[in-house]
């Protein structure tokens, strides 16, 4: 707590500290060489990554103006979708978890969601359409995937279990929307204990200026940010290490 008369930390000395802590610390780079990692894809399904189905079946009801609309499915189609795809195949030439969470209820008539998205009326019930992942970046084969009905991931599965379970300590972010969902279970992470790093280039919302400001309040407080090219070098240069190496 700040004393009585005395100056805040100055903002520079401020980022200094937390990229100490959370962002270079000496246990991200040890979590790398150990291959306690995985790649977290959020939300890449049907229900809101599509357009013509869920929350753009009827595209007026939604909510996003025709300027937003097109923004966002421009960018998923031609930035985020392909540098999701070469993520996903980076961290499995890896023999790295690649896990995928999307919204889906455990109930046909979704009275298990949460009362946020009761209120809502968001629904993606379990076998339907909605609850489907975008084709492109679709699990494979025993590839781990969560199931929520909250903007974040931790708060609504047993997903903080699972990672314990198999040994993870840093994660790597990439789906949508940016300043929702991503930004949420990258700041529950990060408060979990996490070394949480958020792809900018795989990520998207409805608007350029939405993105950039999530981006913006994650980056040295809770989350690296880097871009897929930066991922796929990093992933590529660090899980190669052996422990000979000088």
């Amino acid at each position: 707590m700040t004393a009585p008369n005395q100056d805040p930390m100055p903002e520079p000395e401020r980022r200094r500290d937390y990229a100490e802590a959370f962002l270079h610390h000496p246990d991200r780079k040890k979590a790398l060489r150990q291959k306690r990692l995985a790649l977290l894809c959020i939300d890449v399904q049907y229900l809101d990554a599509a357009p013509g189905y869920g929350l753009f079946a009827e595209p007026d009801a939604s909510g996003v103006t025709e300027e937003g609309q097109h923004y966002y499915f421009s960018r998923l189609e031609n930035t985020v979708l392909p540098n999701m795809r070469r993520l996903q195949n980076v961290f499995r030439d890896s023999n790295l978890e690649v896990i995928h969470c999307r919204i889906c209820a455990l109930t046909k008539d979704g009275r298990d969601r949460s009362s946020g998205h009761k209120r809502l009326n968001l629904l993606a019930a379990p076998g339907s359409k909605e609850a489907e992942f975008i084709d492109m970046v679709a699990p494979r084969g025993d590839e781990i995937v969560m199931n929520k009905t909250a903007s974040g991931t931790f708060s609504s599965t047993n997903l903080h279990y699972v990672l314990q379970n198999i040994g993870i300590d840093l994660l790597y972010m990439c789906g949508v929307y940016t300043n929702e969902c991503v930004e949420t279970t990258a700041r529950d992470a990060c408060d979990l204990g996490y070394f949480v790093t958020v792809i900018d280039d795989a990520c998207a919302t409805v608007s350029d200026e939405l993105h950039r400001a999530s981006l913006e309040v994650l980056e040295y407080r809770y989350a690296s940010v880097m871009t897929t090219t930066g991922v796929a070098t990093e992933i590529r240069r660090e899980t190669s290490w052996r422990q000979d190496e000088r």
